[in-house]
């Protein structure tokens, strides 16, 4: 018979194995093999051993009201009380000439530009977090999985490697569609870890161009931070330019605002569309994720002709309202030289066409 002294340590035993089985699954860390953390250390951005941003973070203050909407989300307040609008294009039928981008929720896009076929951020986990029950989709927001995506990809970018960008499941059933992979510093090695052979996968440095078959990505600065659970800005975190013959496409990645977006601006003299941060930001914490008014002027000071905001409709990561994002971005946007786009969750965009317009859905929902 098993002493209360037993019947402890067994279960002490059982939650030490579960705790180190849960921080070691695939899930959680990069491989990092002896040549991949040496270029991460010959790099000027990783100093006293962590990559740091070019502008400090402020202190992030994060009160108790910081984890209400990941535990107790309010209905119509933080997460809609009606399945999130939706406008499901199929992925695969878009004609390779066609110049389009559909936003697949939160900071997912598919994109097709001079032929190319894009992938950014792809994510359709049900929630934003190693734990079940924290952060949970919205409902209606998941249009989009692996299978959906086209079986010729040219290539797949990750900005970085927080749970609502990088999803597990979706990168490791895609692997078979992506031609190549473009990333950070040090984000390779998840891919690597995941099945993805070293030749597909490329990975740089901030300011560094990536030349791929007809076109190129550059990997730029961001403000923001990196890791997936106990270790924090081991891998790169990035914003993109997609340079093509004709057309030019940036892509914020999250970060806070800082002077590097008119520099950006001024390297690439302006882009055709900006897929710009709106969503999951605060007063607090605004130096790791911009507030709708610095999206919107980072936006112009980058030259946008076009802008589609991201990083809100799929999550609730901040206790602003869910529509919230979309509201003061409208207004943010009044009288700038960029004109604002918000379709809805797979709803297709025309690159170049000016004729084409999108309802204010966020307005007819509850």
């Amino acid at each position: 018979m098993l002493t209360l002294f037993k019947i402890a340590a067994l279960g002490a035993a059982c939650f030490l194995l579960a705790g180190f089985w849960f921080i070691n699954r695939d899930e959680m860390d990069p491989l990092m093999t002896p040549e991949r953390r040496a270029r991460i250390e010959a790099s000027p951005h990783y100093r006293d051993g962590e990559f740091r941003p070019d502008v400090p973070h402020e202190k992030v203050e994060a009160d108790m009201s910081f984890w209400k909407p990941f535990f107790f989300p309010t209905a119509g307040i933080n997460i809609p009380e009606e399945p999130m609008r939706h406008e499901k294009t199929d992925l695969k039928s878009i004609p390779r000439n066609e110049d389009v981008v559909v936003w697949m929720g939160h900071s997912s896009f598919y994109m097709q530009i001079d032929g190319k076929k894009i992938l950014i951020d792809p994510v359709s986990a049900r929630y934003a977090s190693p734990v079940p029950f924290i952060a949970g989709a919205f409902e209606g927001s998941n249009v989009y999985g692996p299978d959906d995506i086209p079986d010729d990809l040219d290539v797949m970018v990750l900005s970085h490697d927080h749970w609502d960008h990088l999803d597990y499941d979706f990168v490791k059933k895609i692997e078979p569609k992506v031609k190549y992979v473009v990333t950070g510093l040090g984000n390779g090695g998840y891919y690597e870890k995941w099945g993805y052979p070293l030749s597909k996968i490329h990975e740089a440095d901030w300011n560094e161009e990536v030349k791929l078959d007809g076109f190129a990505i550059w990997v730029l600065p961001t403000r923001h931070f990196s890791g997936r659970m106990l270790k924090r800005n081991q891998t790169l975190p990035a914003s993109f330019a997609f340079i093509t013959p004709n057309r030019k496409v940036y892509y914020s990645g999250d970060g806070g605002y800082d002077g590097r977006f008119r520099d950006i601006g001024k390297q690439f003299d302006g882009f055709d569309l900006a897929l710009m941060e709106d969503g999951q930001y605060s007063r607090n914490w605004h130096s790791v994720h911009m507030l709708p008014e610095e999206s919107a002027k980072a936006a112009e000071e980058i030259g946008a002709r076009t802008v589609i905001p991201c990083h809100n409709g799929k999550y609730a990561l901040s206790i602003h309202t869910w529509q919230e994002p979309y509201e003061r971005m409208e207004a943010a946007a009044e009288g700038k030289s960029f004109r604002l786009l918000t379709p809805e969750i797979g709803e297709a965009v025309y690159m170049g066409d000016e004729t084409q317009h999108f309802r204010e859905w966020w307005k007819m929902m509850k």
